[in-house]
């Protein structure tokens, strides 16, 4: 078989469909903590949306990512996938075999998928966060407006044509330097976690990742990859949230300098719990999902006898 291989983009479509339902309503409430004004923690950012919106408030703007998270996630799985194969193949020649792997193939396969996720899924996270926020009262304080919360979109065709005709092509990719500082690093600490972690559980019978073993360790490394890049999630949130009302922000720095003077050091790590703890369920749904659907398409089965 080639280094190339479409079941992995196929397999990353289906766990990212799995991802998006599980994780999108602690998404939308972890997007008002960091860019929304008004919520004291993490459980009082939940009775305020449901008191305000009531169910329907965190699964606002779910139809597009719904859609294109997926696509989004499967290109990520193939990329990462393929990339890991095909240096491994460079280094040793057998991109197949289990002693193939190692650190080095692991880092860069991650770091490029991290370049081509920000290529691909900035509109999509512009769009989705612009959805989630357009019903919060703005961050105005420093620009003596009246808070206000009006919806500025009627959905996600109306938003991407209004960011065009405003901001123009460019608009679509609005705080795509700070989310290269995000996904490079951060799918260093998803994919490297869970690959040696899904190993060490699984047993050495098992050809692949015991369905368990894909759980747990997806998981797992869902809430590492979340959590350690919620400063930089942090700072791209309210870069593509601003805009909606207003522009605040020149670029990452800007928004890192003016967030720091006017609320601290903490507002940095705004959001870390609800998105360790999202991270959890929805990687681990992401994994479960990639590697069943793997399995299936290659028809193979978790054990073989020898």
């Amino acid at each position: 078989m080639g280094s190339f291989q479409l079941e992995d983009f196929v397999a990353g479509w289906i766990g990212g469909v799995a991802s998006v339902i599980v994780g999108y309503p602690l998404d939308t409430v972890k997007t008002r903590l960091q860019a929304g004004v008004g919520y004291s923690n993490t459980f009082n950012c939940i009775r305020m949306v449901y008191k305000r919106e009531r169910v329907f408030g965190f699964f606002k703007g779910m139809s597009f990512p719904l859609a294109s998270i997926a696509i989004y996630n499967s290109v990520v799985f193939g990329v990462f996938s393929n990339t890991q194969r095909f240096l491994s193949k460079c280094r040793c020649g057998e991109p197949e075999a289990g002693t193939g792997r190692s650190l080095s193939d692991l880092l860069l396969a991650s770091m490029l998928t991290g370049v081509v996720s920000v290529g691909l899924g900035g509109p999509v996270e512009l769009i989705k966060i612009r959805l989630q926020m357009q019903t919060q009262p703005f961050r105005e304080a420093s620009h003596g407006l009246k808070s206000r919360a009006v919806a500025a979109y009627q959905g996600p065709v109306h938003c991407i044509a209004t960011i065009v005709q405003m901001e123009g092509l460019t608009g679509l990719y609005r705080g795509a330097s700070a989310m290269l500082l995000r996904d490079i690093p951060g799918y260093c600490f998803y994919f490297i976690p869970y690959v040696f972690l899904s190993e060490w559980i699984t047993p050495e019978a098992c050809t692949g990742p015991s369905p368990y073993a894909a759980w747990l360790a997806g998981g797992i490394a869902g809430a590492i990859s979340w959590g350690t890049a919620t400063p930089m999630d942090v700072v791209k949130s309210r870069i593509q949230a601003d805009g909606v009302y207003l522009n605040k922000y020149r670029g990452v720095m800007d928004c890192i300098s003016q967030s720091y003077r006017q609320e601290g050091f903490k507002v940095f790590f705004r959001g870390i719990t609800v998105n360790a703890v999202r991270g959890f369920p929805m990687s681990a749904a992401m994994f479960l999902g990639y590697e069943l659907s793997l399995k299936a398409l290659r028809g193979e089965h978790t054990v073989r006898s020898e």
